[in-house]
């Protein structure tokens, strides 16, 4: 199980114009608009940045609010100069990865307009798009080849008459792990429509980036795709023959190659150790024949969880984002390990891009400024340019305030706290502890709407970035390794304690929750301690040996405890379900029943046995949702019985 923070929750503005320029914002609780449930979908996200090659335009995507039953995302496009931005595409369905060709006239993106994903083109001046590739497959990542003749993309094989019949007919049982099709590279002739694959059917491809010269690419594969373990390793592969060289077998999970523009280096993001995550930015030679092994570029000069890789231009150095506590920092790497911040990068940058001249883009907000984008020239402030979050602009804010405090042990904890929007500055109050996910996550410096809608109701509500979390370096990361619900529960109580000798927080009237590993903790909480008069497990885990059964991807679940079936006692010992019997905290339980992360058993499990011991329990499935919900009708539920339930048995 592994996810970022809950509620996350993203939104919408009517557009009137195509030309949005930056405005300033009323300081934060003086806006006029309370805030609601519908408000609190009501968020665009911003992301995949992308400058033109002569960086005179910006392409990138805008994920509309939830409507109905899905969510859109759309590609727009941003004139430099003259700071306009316009909508380019507008499917019902999603546009995705806008990518420009090299010579800038055309950008390739992918979309689902028609079916299954596929590869579209659409002249940088803009008109009808078409689709360049066709079949019943979707295409997971593409990049263009360094002449613009040819595109890579990675995508499985059309599934054969004889299946497709099958499929047809409903005689459609599986075989696992024999009757699944890999993702394979694919060559696409742009001119033709003509492609090949050049990896063979055992290979599974997860990235796939050009080398300069446009012979070779780098590739992320593995031969043994049916394993739960991390098998993938990094290859050289000719285009012509097919041929792959390995060029290192990084130890954990990976990810985020980026090959340097003169080709020659390629930087990928890896874990320190053999999990849970990556964690550092490496770097490694292209040629392979190079017997070096790859270059920590950041453990020792940073030391924090790093984001979004992307080279200058020039090759002489990278840019990427480091999860600094709550915040995050843009920093430039260089080859040599050198890295520096870039001061001027404000509000918490997230997704970015680097034009040819050296200007930079990016997404930034806070928790109480909505996600816009920035530029920032050369040596120069950041400066807001679109204001395609509007609708924010007049909603009154909590403004949290970031403190640390020492837990059980004298470790430094940080947190932020969120005061009621009508404080009156010195009573106690009804206060709720929200965990995050992961554990491998962390709170971040951004709106979050549960905690926001809480505020407006009269709750304080706090957030630990509790030992586990991410953005105070690798250690700290590795500190609840086989000790989930140990000391990372502990540091949640030192915490309640903190806000309680502080004068906020009631000690009867304290509430906890969260989703993924918050939805664990909670559980975890209300068996070891009565303290807490109302819980919220969103998408939990009850019995960690089922989870690690029946969960996608058990990798993550085996580096913290190792395998079930050698070491049960630690999976049983920190598995909430076996405490069930002294939980008294009424508890709200919210499920995706299409939750492959943290399945549907897991808040079953949790309810049966509770109903069992007679403790007071609710339990609310939401179909078709997987671990993130996507329709509108359910998310607006889930927040309006979240409330409820705190105002229920916290007030």
């Amino acid at each position: 199980m592994k996810t970022r923070s809950f509620a996350k929750i993203c939104a919408i503005l009517l557009l009137t114009s195509p030309v949005l320029f930056a405005v300033p914002r009323p300081p934060a609780d003086s806006g006029s608009v309370t805030l609601t449930p519908e408000q609190a979908l009501n968020m665009r996200r911003i992301g995949d940045l992308r400058f033109s090659p002569d960086g005179s335009r910006l392409a990138f995507t805008v994920t509309e609010p939830p409507k109905g039953t899905s969510i859109a995302t759309h590609i727009w496009i941003m004139d430099i100069a003259s700071k306009q931005v316009h909508q380019y595409t507008y499917s019902d369905k999603s546009d995705e990865s806008p990518r420009w060709s090299p010579d800038g006239k055309f950008l390739a993106f992918l979309s689902n307009r028609d079916g299954d994903r596929q590869i579209y083109l659409l002249s940088s001046d803009g008109g009808d798009a078409y689709a360049i590739t066709e079949g019943k497959r979707g295409i997971s990542s593409f990049a263009w080849s360094p002449d613009g003749k040819e595109i890579a993309f990675v995508a499985p094989d059309e599934p054969g008459e004889a299946q497709q019949k099958k499929e047809k007919d409903k005689d459609d049982a599986i075989v696992v792990d024999k009757d699944s099709h890999h993702n394979r590279v694919w060559i696409l002739d742009v001119a033709s429509k003509k492609t090949r694959a050049i990896t063979g059917e055992q290979w599974q491809v997860r990235e796939a980036e050009w080398t300069s010269a446009g012979d070779r690419l780098i590739i992320s594969a593995t031969d043994a795709p049916a394993s739960d373990d991390n098998t993938n390793r990094i290859f050289s592969l000719d285009v012509a023959s097919g041929q792959m060289t390995q060029l290192v077998a990084p130890k954990g999970p990976f990810g985020d190659i980026r090959v340097s523009p003169d080709g020659k280096q390629f930087a990928y993001r890896g874990a320190r150790v053999d999990g849970p995550e990556p964690h550092d930015i490496y770097l490694h030679s292209t040629d392979a024949q190079a017997a070096d092994p790859s270059n920590n570029l950041t453990a020792e000069s940073i030391d924090r969880s790093m984001n979004g890789v992307e080279w200058r231009g020039d090759s002489s150095m990278m840019a990427a984002v480091a999860e600094t506590g709550f915040r995050s920092t843009l920093y430039f790497v260089s080859p040599d390990g050198r890295a520096n911040p870039v001061a001027d990068a404000t509000p918490n940058p997230r997704s970015f891009a680097i034009s040819p001249s050296g200007m930079l883009a990016f997404v930034g907000g806070s928790a109480t400024e909505a996600p816009e984008i920035y530029l920032a020239d050369t040596g120069g402030a950041a400066e807001q340019v679109t204001h395609l979050n509007s609708t924010w602009d007049n909603v009154r804010l909590a403004k949290p305030e970031f403190f640390h405090y020492n837990s059980f042990d004298g470790l430094p904890i940080e947190g932020e706290l969120l005061k009621p929007l009508d404080y009156d500055g010195h009573s106690r109050v009804p206060t709720v502890i929200l965990v995050h996910g992961g554990p491998t996550g962390a709170w971040s410096d951004s709106i979050d709407s549960w905690g926001q809608l809480l505020a407006t109701h009269g709750f304080a509500v706090a957030y630990f970035n509790i030992r586990g979390s991410t953005g105070y370096g690798e250690k700290f990361v590795e500190m609840n390794r086989a000790d989930w619900g140990g000391a990372d529960f502990k540091d949640v109580m030192a915490g309640v304690d903190y806000l309680i000798s502080q004068g906020i927080a009631d000690p009867n009237k304290l509430g906890i929750g969260g989703w993924s590993y918050g939805g664990y903790m909670s559980e975890w909480a209300i068996t070891q301690t009565n303290r807490f008069k109302a819980a919220v497990s969103g998408a939990g885990m009850v019995d960690l040996i089922a989870e690690f059964d029946t969960e996608a991807g058990p990798s993550y679940d085996k580096w913290f405890w190792g395998l079930p079936y050698d070491h049960s006692e630690g999976f049983l010992k920190h598995s909430p379900f076996m405490y069930l019997k002294n939980a008294h905290t009424p508890i709200l339980i919210l499920q995706g029943i299409a939750d492959t992360t943290d399945p549907l058993g897991e808040s079953t499990g949790l309810y049966r046995g509770l109903k069992f011991y007679g403790a007071p329990a609710e339990l609310v499935e939401y179909p078709r949702e997987f671990h993130g919900f996507r329709e509108e009708k359910h998310m607006l539920d889930r927040l309006n019985r979240i409330v409820a339930w705190y105002e229920q048995y916290l007030k």
